[in-house]
């Protein structure tokens, strides 16, 4: 087993999907003392952040439990399974290869789980009065969720409008945060007068230890600091424009803030890539001549400095930035009651710790 240095074997081993590299531990002590190594741990997930996947949720009938479709630049489609979770869920967001999902029968119950390796975490119920909840349906407006790789550790994110029982919304704006070292929940209020548009609450971006949303305007992108449970307002490239056939989209690109506008012939894509003085700059401008019968309902889902994965109403693109070349990597084959990009979540693989 000594032919290869230990760094080749390391090398070869991240590049490797999570149920195959799971068996290789029990090829050798060596392979599993590799494997096991927060080294080797944090190279997986390095390597895997060049890799970017599509999510997609779907299901038959209300009563039958959700299924996930992963679509891979590298690997083709396979079917991911939630059923380790014994419980029938929705997806309400993902990052760095952990999902946040909800109960469907047990409104305020959110787990946190890791797809490919099968762990996951039952949040604890928020404390939060019976008499207080979210507007307007009781579920949160916003989920968010942020996994920092570095410090080992996630947050969940609900937030909405408070409203005391038979009365209407008051304006004030909740904001609950799960943090996984202290195994509990805090809460912030803020006086909120922004609107969130119901696309955009599948496309939060976690970047720089905050969360961020694009208004339901796309005037401006509306951040939440993490360390310091702030909101912060993020403006706009000056160049881009909303309304009359324009769509603004907001993506996480190796690590930096993308923002995708999309007209009837072009996409235009900007990366802030000065977080701190907001500097964004062009970096590609795409025609969509030969997608033209797809452009009024195709939407960004995930993206990286090479590729762009895109949703339409029954299939997933993906768009090679080098060679500048479409491809088609998923079709939904029967009618689907809802489009693709409704259900449709940025992913990737890593061996990231939810419990």
């Amino acid at each position: 087993m000594g032919i290869f240095p230990d760094e080749v074997i390391l090398q070869i081993l991240a590049r490797l999907p999570v149920k195959p590299l799971f068996k290789t531990k029990t090829v050798c002590k060596l392979w599993y003392r590799l494997v096991s190594d927060k080294y080797f741990i944090k190279l997986y997930n390095e390597v895997s952040a060049k890799n970017p996947m599509v999510l997609i949720e779907t299901s038959g009938s209300p009563e039958s439990r959700s299924s996930l479709v992963c679509v891979d630049n590298l690997r083709g489609v396979s079917e991911v399974s939630l059923d380790f979770l014994k419980d029938r869920v929705k997806v309400r967001a993902s990052c760095n290869g952990l999902l946040c999902c909800s109960s469907i029968p047990d409104k305020g119950v959110y787990y946190v789980c890791n797809p490919m390796t099968r762990d996951f975490k039952l949040l604890p119920r928020c404390r939060e009065r019976p008499v207080t909840r979210f507007y307007p349906d009781g579920e949160a407006t916003l989920v968010g969720l942020a996994c920092d790789a570095s410090k080992n550790k996630f947050n969940v994110v609900l937030a909405g409008y408070h409203r005391t029982f038979g009365h209407r919304p008051d304006g004030t704006f909740i904001c609950l945060i799960f943090d996984s070292d202290s195994n509990k929940w805090k809460k912030f209020v803020s006086h909120r007068d922004d609107h969130f548009t119901h696309m955009n609450k599948n496309q939060v971006v976690f970047v720089n230890g905050a969360l961020h949303w694009l208004t339901g305007s796309c005037s401006y992108i509306l951040a939440l600091d993490l360390d310091y449970d702030v909101w912060r307002k993020i403006s706009l490239p000056d160049e881009v424009s909303y309304g009359t056939g324009n769509r603004v989209y907001l993506l996480d690109s190796d690590g930096c803030l993308s923002l995708i506008q999309i007209s009837d012939a072009w996409m235009n894509i900007w990366v802030m890539k000065d977080y701190e003085k907001e500097v964004w700059y062009m970096v590609d401008r795409v025609s969509l001549r030969c997608i033209r019968g797809l452009v009024p309902g195709i939407f960004p889902i995930a993206q990286t400095g090479e590729c762009i994965f895109l949703a339409t109403h029954k299939q997933v693109l993906v768009y090679h930035q080098k060679s500048r070349v479409w491809k088609e990597m998923y079709s939904v084959k029967n009618s689907a009651s809802l489009p693709l990009w409704f259900s449709a979540y940025a992913f990737r693989s890593t061996i990231f710790p939810s419990d």
